[in-house]
């Protein structure tokens, strides 16, 4: 009975800290409702409007604004969801056409806080995927992924919905860890019809699945797969049927596929893309100075709502199928390993790697898909003390990435004090976590010294980008004025660049390093 008593008790303590963080969370979130919010806010707003004023037939034609329906209908229904109650707040926020641009106080008040609503998935999600670690571990890990600055940069100030498709995700990975696969597979397939761009991992759920849960004989496995398959199509079916129904299946595709648009976002993404136009660029600078006559393309760094980032000068031309392909290669290690040993426990690192190979390698990566990764990776970063390493320069990189979408002066304090603090907070916890244990004759106590640490490489890798952040911000403009101002903004991205190589090499070695 006292047993039972005390770890009832236990449990009630672990719930209760638990409820603490994630109001605390809240309570900043709350605290940044009149920042700064990017065009993403018009864009959301807009498609409440059409999906509130528009027959369904016609929510993936419309063109009344240039933020057309671009993802999947299951974010689509979500948007005519929030409609209703926007309607009852201010009828002028579902106007399609009088409330274009529309951002009274109402409205902002609203969204945002139908963004900070919709984190609860994200907070269950937290708790449900760490609910087998031990204390300190669970804490770690709820402070990484609740506190995320990056989450509150891009969803509470810049404005998206990042958080909630995240713990659709991470939701679907905790199913996985308890071996519980169709429970897994059913919620990743929701979270592809709410936004399509996390289909990166599709192939590795596609063989984890199919060797994880199908095994057991033919007529056993055949069973089975025909069980997931059930479930994966009655999800799309919901999600798609309506406009299967309505013929216009071509079109949805036509507006979730955007390949006419570059291969870079306007602002670029740190990835090795990033590297290939600076290295085209450079080689091609060099040739003019010997003489030869070299095109120069024109280049837009900063503006447009989508950035052909260039025709290349003298390395080949990228097209989409040479990123899916390259996207493939990188992802071929982890595909291989979920075949021949699909453990539950290694699901979560094979899905944050498939999606830093999408980061890396894919076409027209936006810099806030960084999280894609970061997050699932936030569990991972607590099993050694080398994974807590390697996600402290990463998570720090990802961060620092996202400071461009935050580009008015009033911001500047709120992204590098919430980089400050994560970074402390990181390195608190990690050390508590991995601190060395007080050997029998030993006269070194366990507070005296710990084992965590970045090294020599990680210090002068996280001082470089002190670095680049006292160029843009302090150096260039008072010795250029305002002349070339995309020079920081791609010093940040190459310099980041490098870091995400890093970062993709390290997560390769783990996996073709495991048992």
């Amino acid at each position: 009975m006292e047993d039972r008593c005390g770890n009832s008790n236990k449990g009630f303590k672990v719930l209760s800290d638990f409820v603490w963080l994630c109001l605390v969370a809240t309570c900043v979130k709350l605290l940044l409702v009149l920042s700064y919010h990017s065009t993403d806010f018009e864009v959301h707003r807009h498609w409440a409007a059409l999906t509130h004023s528009l027959p369904l037939q016609e929510w993936y034609f419309d063109e009344t604004s240039p933020w057309t329906l671009d993802y999947p209908p299951f974010f689509a229904y979500f948007e005519r969801f929030i409609s209703v109650f926007a309607n009852l707040v201010d009828p002028k926020i579902v106007q399609l056409r009088e409330g274009l641009n529309y951002d009274s106080l109402s409205a902002i008040y609203f969204q945002r806080i139908t963004v900070i609503v919709t984190d609860v998935c994200l907070f269950v999600a937290a708790y449900r995927l760490t609910k087998r670690l031990d204390y300190v571990r669970r804490y770690v890990v709820w402070v990484l992924i609740i506190g995320s600055p990056g989450l509150l940069i891009v969803d509470h100030i810049h404005f998206q919905y990042n958080g909630f498709l995240l713990g659709l995700l991470l939701l679907s990975l905790s199913f996985l860890e308890e071996g519980r696969d169709l429970e897994g597979g059913f919620f990743f397939a929701a979270l592809l019809c709410f936004k399509h761009l996390f289909a990166v991992a599709a192939p590795v759920y596609f063989v984890y699945l199919l060797r994880h849960y199908c095994r057991g004989g033919l007529v056993r496995g055949f069973t089975r797969l025909l069980a997931m398959g059930t479930v994966v199509a009655s999800v799309f079916t919901v999600a798609f049927g309506p406009f299967l129904y309505h013929g216009q299946i071509h079109q949805v595709i036509s507006r979730l596929f955007p390949f006419g648009r570059g291969l870079c976002h306007a602002y670029w993404a740190p990835n090795f893309w990033s590297l290939y136009i600076m290295f085209d660029k450079g080689i091609a600078f060099v040739i003019r100075k010997l003489g030869f006559n070299v095109p120069t393309p024109e280049a837009s760094f900063t503006g447009g709502l989508v950035g052909d980032a260039s025709p290349f000068s003298v390395l080949p031309q990228i097209t989409p199928l040479t990123t899916f392909i390259l996207v493939l290669l990188s992802m071929s290690p982890c595909l291989v390993k979920s075949w021949k040993h699909p453990h539950p426990k290694m699901i979560t690192r094979w899905v944050a790697y498939a999606y830093t190979c999408g980061f890396l390698f894919g076409w027209h990566v936006h810099e806030k898909a960084s999280l894609h990764f970061v997050i699932p990776l936030a569990l991972v970063a607590t099993d050694s003390v080398e994974d807590a390493k390697h996600y402290f320069i990463m998570s720090t990189v990802s961060c620092y990435s996202l400071f461009p979408l935050l580009f008015e002066a009033q911001e500047y304090p709120i992204k590098v004090l919430l980089l400050l603090l994560h970074s402390l907070l990181m390195w608190i916890g990690f050390s508590t976590l991995f601190q060395v244990t007080k050997k029998p004759g030993s006269s070194k106590t366990a507070t005296e010294k710990r084992d965590f640490g970045i090294g020599y490489i990680g210090k002068i890798y996280l001082l470089g980008l002190l670095g680049v952040e006292v160029w843009g911000q302090f150096l260039h403009p008072y010795i250029f004025k305002d002349r070339l101002p995309f020079i920081p903004l791609m010093m940040i991205s190459v310099y980041g660049a490098l870091g995400m190589m890093y970062s993709w090499i390290w997560q390769l070695n783990q996996i073709l390093n495991s048992s």
